[in-house]
């Protein structure tokens, strides 16, 4: 039994595969199913007997013809249609009684009516039906209101109800088929848009940790060359904060890092992303390095979602770096965080005149904001952070000389996280 059904499976799969090898089969069964037909006498009695006539070599012919028009039914099936219909007539008309051509025109029906919309069918199927009827029953050696002729009304109604249905499930089964590939589509492309903003992102925390670690660490370490003859305790000193520097720069990327990991892989850090919680620490790696900051920031008692706290954290972090690089000797800067209504608003100033990177219209973009720093990735990077949040962030020269960097961050929208208690930046945390 399983030879058998696996032999079937074989051979269906190969006239799916080879359609004109089984519309001539096709063709070849009806031939053979018209002929064993045209020896049945319909008769009169309690149905058609066998034996009692032989057809005649123009129905023989009239057969012959219309099974070939059946190998190309899938091609041309109005053509087809056409052809075995006329020569249905023909038999009607010009035998008595008639083979069965009419077979022929019911299977080329079908074709079209699968194959073709539904009006065509309606149609088409229409005319066939009234035709191939009227012939029946004018030429047929029957009466009029004999069951053959019935037969051929009923036949030729089924082959186009039947070819309609094929034609509904094909079409639902194509449509179900593209919308489950469509989906795949749509899937593969959300992880991909999911891979690309994640690297995105971890790209930003890998330079926001760098640009300002390192940028301090460059900073003591020009110091401590400068003075290591003359004053070697304030040389230890910086080389003090190099290493304070360089153990949070390797703390952090340790963190960043970690999320990189893959299941399995040793425990990452669990230490919480840093926020205005640890405002106070970032700054005083700036007065270390030699740069006045001064902190105002308002407490309104309520916490910020963890995504802003972040973001906030990290724009006052790359602005102060920018202003340590780029302001210039004698230079100070001002930081604060105001919530204000639904937003908590971020600024950072200073008075530095600063180098040409600058001026308006230096780094990417045409914008001074863009060219602070190496490669013009860090304030660009920012400004895709606060974005993605939903906020603002705008940055710009002073009118009367140094920067100004402002950032607008909505504390509710496109967050969905709960909010960190006591990190709204007040009077606890900025110092």
């Amino acid at each position: 039994m399983t030879t058998l059904s696996s032999g079937f499976a074989h051979a269906r799969r190969w006239l799916r595969d080879h359609p004109l090898a089984f519309d001539a089969t096709l063709a070849f069964g009806a031939l053979v199913a018209m002929i064993c037909g045209s020896f049945a006498d319909p008769g009169t009695g309690h149905g058609p007997t066998f034996g009692t006539r032989t057809p005649e070599p123009l129905s023989v012919l009239l057969m012959v013809l219309s099974a070939l028009a059946l190998v190309q039914r899938r091609r041309r099936p109005m053509a087809v249609l056409a052809a075995t219909g006329i020569l249905s007539a023909a038999e009607y008309v010009l035998m008595d009684p008639p083979a069965p051509v009419v077979m022929s025109a019911v299977i080329a029906l079908y074709t079209v009516a699968s194959r073709t919309d539904r009006p065509t069918t309606w149609r088409v199927g229409l005319l066939t039906m009234g035709a191939l009827t009227a012939a029946a029953m004018a030429f047929g050696s029957t009466p009029w209101y004999s069951q053959e002729n019935l037969g051929v009304f009923a036949w030729t109604g089924m082959a186009g109800a039947a070819g309609d249905a094929v034609r509904s499930r094909r079409a639902f089964v194509d449509a179900i088929r593209e919308r489950a590939e469509r989906a795949e589509r749509t899937r593969e492309e959300e992880a991909r848009r999911r891979v690309a903003e994640e690297r995105l992102r971890i790209a930003r925390d890998l330079h926001d940790v760098v640009a300002h670690h390192i940028a301090l660490v460059n900073v003591q370490a020009g110091v401590a060359a400068h003075v290591m003859d003359k004053r070697p305790d304030q040389a230890k000193e910086a080389l003090a904060h190099v290493r304070d520097a360089s153990r949070s720069a390797l703390s952090e990327l340790r963190v960043t890092v970690g999320l990189l990991r893959q299941q399995g892989d040793p425990e990452a850090p669990t230490e919480p992303a840093p926020g205005l919680a640890v405002l106070g620490e970032l700054v005083g790696t700036f007065r270390n390095a030699g740069l006045p900051v001064e902190v105002a920031c308002a407490d309104r008692g309520a916490g910020l979602p963890a995504a802003v706290d972040l973001a906030a954290y990290r724009v006052i972090q790359e602005a102060l770096t920018n202003v340590r690089k780029h302001a210039g000797a004698g230079a100070k800067a001002e930081v604060s965080v105001v919530r204000v209504g639904a937003t908590a608003e971020v600024t950072v100033l200073d008075n530095g005149r600063g180098s040409a990177s600058r001026q308006p219209g230096a780094g990417p973009g045409g914008t001074a904001a863009d060219g602070l720093d190496s490669g013009g990735h860090g304030l660009v990077g920012m400004r895709e952070r606060v974005t993605a949040l939903g906020g603002v962030l705008s940055a710009g020269p002073r009118y009367g000389g140094g920067f100004r960097v402002h950032a607008i961050l909505p504390v509710e929208a496109r967050t969905g996280e709960p909010e960190r208690p006591g990190t709204a930046g007040g009077t606890g945390h900025c110092r």
